[in-house]
């Protein structure tokens, strides 16, 4: 008898697991008329006496109406009937206890509606959480620190608050901290509002936003292609072979 046979009669509480040998034929029929008495119940008490009759002559036929009233799929073979009947316990065992968990848990949930508690209660740890965005004293934090930053203040304070991070992100960095001077934008201002930018409005207003509007267009195009950039260089590091084999070059005719 193969240890996975044992494993599932154990599995499925069997007390003497360890010592069924099923090609004994009182053993065989002992654990078909527990799997039906104490798992499967397929038949009514008084109906399983046929199979507690485990001495009778008829008993081998009385086992395979059993197994055709189960709708067995396997015939002939009394040993694989045997190991169907454990692997269909299990499923039944499986499906009850899944059935009582499920059970459970809605008598749970009934009871936590009928004590109001239901809603669980969250205990935040991010100090983020509590706070109101909305609040005056959050809005006046923001435009204190644009000021610091001299960034334009927006109607909006979580437009401000955005233009803050970014800024802080691009120039208050740990590498920028290190090196301000990379970051120090040199050169001659460009003229920006002195150009034709290529169209336009009857407003100068409209105009003058056209052209930021165009700029920061172009920003963001550069800034894709020095990520671009960065990806085929870290590409290369992978595909490119510095070194050259001097020995293969021929010069002049062979």
């Amino acid at each position: 008898m193969s240890n996975i046979f044992k494993r599932r009669l154990q599995a499925l509480n069997y007390v003497e697991w360890d010592k069924v040998n099923v090609n004994d034929t009182q053993h065989f029929r002992k654990v078909a008329l527990w799997l039906e008495d104490q798992k499967i119940r397929r038949y009514d008490i008084q109906d399983r006496q046929p199979l507690r009759d485990l001495c009778s002559d008829n008993w081998l036929q009385t086992f395979a109406k059993y197994c055709k009233d189960l709708k067995c799929p396997i015939s002939g073979n009394t040993m694989d009937q045997l190991e169907w009947l454990i692997g269909h316990a299990i499923w039944l065992e499986t499906k009850s206890n899944a059935d009582e968990i499920d059970e459970l848990d809605l008598r749970k949930i009934k009871l936590k509606r009928e004590q109001g508690t239901l809603v669980p209660c969250l205990i935040f740890k991010n100090p983020l959480d509590n706070l109101d965005f909305d609040s005056d004293q959050f809005k006046n934090g923001i435009y204190s620190v644009a000021k610091l930053l001299r960034i334009p203040r927006h109607p909006n304070h979580l437009v401000t608050l955005k233009a803050c991070s970014i800024l802080v992100q691009r120039r208050l960095n740990k590498a920028s901290l290190q090196n301000p001077n990379s970051k120090i934008i040199r050169g001659k201002p460009f003229p920006v509002m002195n150009i034709h930018p290529g169209f336009q409005f009857k407003k100068p207003a409209v105009e003058n936003a056209a052209k930021i509007l165009a700029l920061l267009y172009i920003q963001d195009i550069r800034n894709l292609q020095t990520r671009i950039n960065e990806v085929i260089v870290c590409m290369q590091g992978f595909t490119a072979n510095p070194k050259t084999d001097t020995k293969l070059g021929n010069i002049g005719r062979t």
